[in-house]
């Protein structure tokens, strides 16, 4: 990967690779119980011991529990996979200079899902989406209820096209 991606997270991100850890964690504490447990037999043949299948069936137990910690452990390290990839492609993405001072001022959120696609913070359902041309448009602006909500969408979208277009000019 590179140095570019490992700087930006997500706080998805942080929260699959802390997952990870206790996952590891707890996976190598099983297996230490399940080797200690092991060693107890000292070697000698089961069918000697008295409680021979019971310890066999035991032992079968703790492996089917470490193959289920250990699926979960891939199951986690595919999701932080899927998690920087996403990362890497909306970091791709290439904006305009207004978009990204109101991704980096908070002002917007850009949606992982489609990149060119952008919430204005506190707001909900109406979106910004920034078209192949380079101008932006709404969507779902219908949608808003709330009078507040309203008056807040119209003015970061009047004053993000504002900009765009001083952009162009200038």
């Amino acid at each position: 990967m590179s140095g570019r991606t490992d700087a930006v997270t997500s706080p998805r991100l942080r929260v699959l690779e802390s997952s990870l850890t206790k996952k590891q964690a707890h996976f190598e504490e099983r297996l230490a119980q399940h080797f200690a447990d092991v060693r107890s037999a000292n070697g000698q043949p089961l069918n000697d011991k008295r409680n021979g299948i019971a310890t066999l069936n035991r032992w079968e137990r703790q492996n089917r529990a470490l193959q289920s910690l250990q699926d979960g452990i891939d199951l986690t390290t595919r999701a932080i996979e899927r998690e920087r990839s996403a990362i890497v492609r909306t970091a791709e993405v290439a904006l305009p200079d207004a978009i990204k001072r109101g991704v980096a001022d908070g002002v917007l959120l850009q949606w992982r899902k489609h990149p060119n696609t952008f919430f204005v913070s506190d707001v909900d359902k109406a979106r910004i989406v920034l078209l192949p041309d380079g101008s932006v448009a709404h969507r779902y602006v219908s949608s808003i209820k709330d009078i507040a909500q309203h008056k807040k969408f119209a003015k970061v979208y009047n004053a993000l096209r504002a900009a765009m277009d001083a952009e162009e000019r200038g």
